[in-house]
């Protein structure tokens, strides 16, 4: 994985939260019976894995990488947008950091996971786990929009413009 494949990344995911910018309350917070209940809780969920992961597993930047329901239930999409803008700056600091150490074991118990024992994972694999986690879970919201009557806009790498790739 390089950072081109990851600003690649960050583009689909920004096509979805400016589509989510256009909800009505209802349509963002409407719960359904796969997921994270609805689109605002998956987008949560989606940023928290990168922040719980990269940001306090493999960097100990945060001990408490993960926002409480109360929390959640008061967030709009401005809030997960910045979210997710510091989940890209644990990316770019595993990326500077880990450059020579990709594949190298991190074995500690997650902070977020009290007692629940030490996992050994390298960073290569975190940050490949956090991609795959999110557009998993991007699916579940183009489904939850097309349930919702919108028309969920592409965001596939392949079938978006070259001018767009190359920004």
């Amino acid at each position: 994985m390089e950072k081109l494949e990851y600003e690649w990344v960050k583009q689909a995911r920004q096509i979805l939260l400016n589509q989510c910018k256009e909800l009505n309350e209802d349509d963002f917070t409407k719960e359904f019976e796969f997921g994270f209940q609805s689109i605002r809780d998956s987008l949560v969920h989606v940023a928290g894995c990168y922040h719980a992961w990269l940001g306090s597993f493999i960097l100990s930047e945060t001990s408490s990488p993960l926002f409480t329901k109360e929390v959640i239930n008061n967030m709009q999409v401005d809030d997960i947008q910045r979210y997710f803008q510091q989940a890209d700056r644990y990316v770019e600091k595993v990326f500077e950091q880990f450059t020579d150490k990709f594949d190298e074991v991190i074995e500690k118990e997650p902070s977020w996971k009290a007692n629940s024992g030490f996992i050994k994972k390298t960073p290569r694999q975190l940050l490949i786990h956090s991609i795959t986690h999110e557009s998993h879970h991007k699916g579940q919201i183009v489904a939850m929009l097309r349930l919702l009557g919108h028309i969920p806009k592409s965001t596939d790498i392949v079938g978006l413009p070259a001018k767009e790739l190359a920004k």
